[in-house]
């Protein structure tokens, strides 16, 4: 671990770990602080530091008014937050983090990707696993799948995504329809009078789907995908992987 040897050293290297389970386990009955320093009395951080770095991630993850609080008393989304500070406060070079956005509400989840990507740009190696996948996408440059229990791709990020053989995309129209428009080279359904759902292949690209938009009389106040790319990327391969075989093969 970072060059430590894991059975001679093992205080040595588990000290370059910070990790964030998913289950709450933190100490009931010690205040916010308390619990941070107390974690970074475990690996040797001096008292002034230790203090100074409690501040700064009870900071970061909005809970520095809590702070001489008891951990019983914060809501489930503040308890895993304070779980990722007290993982933070020995600042460790790899971070482990099991769902650590569950139960946290979008405003803080935003804050905390963003803490994320701060302290994996300083440096520090991060592995994240989510069901979140808007999450992952967002925030990690490799990615591994897993569907029951085995690893159906790992790659970087960039190249999972490109695997994806098609899009859905909601358009808002302008005007209300009562059916579909029809596409040449799309399949389109009708949602309401005024969206459509637009599936576009990876073999064609937007500016053709808003040329044949245009050229149909189909003017678009606005676009969304139905679904996150690797939301429908994971479907796609379970499809594949529960595919029948047709060939008696």
């Amino acid at each position: 671990m970072f060059g430590r040897d894991i059975d001679r050293e093992p205080d040595a290297a588990k000290a370059y770990i910070g990790v964030v389970p998913q289950e709450i386990n933190v100490n009931l009955f010690e205040t916010c602080e308390t619990i941070l320093m107390n974690q970074a009395g475990y690996y040797g951080v001096p008292r002034k530091i230790a203090k100074g770095r409690a501040e700064k991630y009870l900071r970061a993850l909005h809970l520095w008014d809590r702070r001489d609080d008891i951990a019983r008393t914060l809501s489930g989304g503040m308890k895993r937050r304070l779980m990722i500070a007290r993982a933070l406060v020995h600042e460790p070079r790899l971070l482990m983090l099991d769902e650590p956005t569950a139960g946290v509400d979008i405003e803080i989840r935003r804050s905390m990707w963003d803490l994320m990507r701060d302290i994996n740009d300083s440096g520090m190696t991060i592995i994240l696993t989510t069901h979140y996948l808007e999450e992952a996408e967002s925030l990690c440059r490799n990615i591994a799948i897993i569907d029951e229990g085995r690893i159906i791709e790992n790659d970087k990020m960039v190249n999972v995504v490109s695997k994806l053989q098609r899009e859905i995309f909601v358009l808002t129209l302008t005007e209300p329809v009562t059916a579909a428009p029809a596409l040449n080279g799309y399949a389109v359904k009708l949602r309401n009078e005024y969206e459509i759902e637009v599936e576009v292949t990876n073999d064609r690209d937007l500016n053709a789907l808003f040329e044949t938009l245009s050229s149909s009389g189909v003017h678009i106040s606005s676009m969304r995908t139905k679904a996150n790319r690797l939301e429908e990327l994971f479907m796609d391969l379970v499809a594949q992987k529960n595919q029948v075989p047709t060939d008696g093969g």
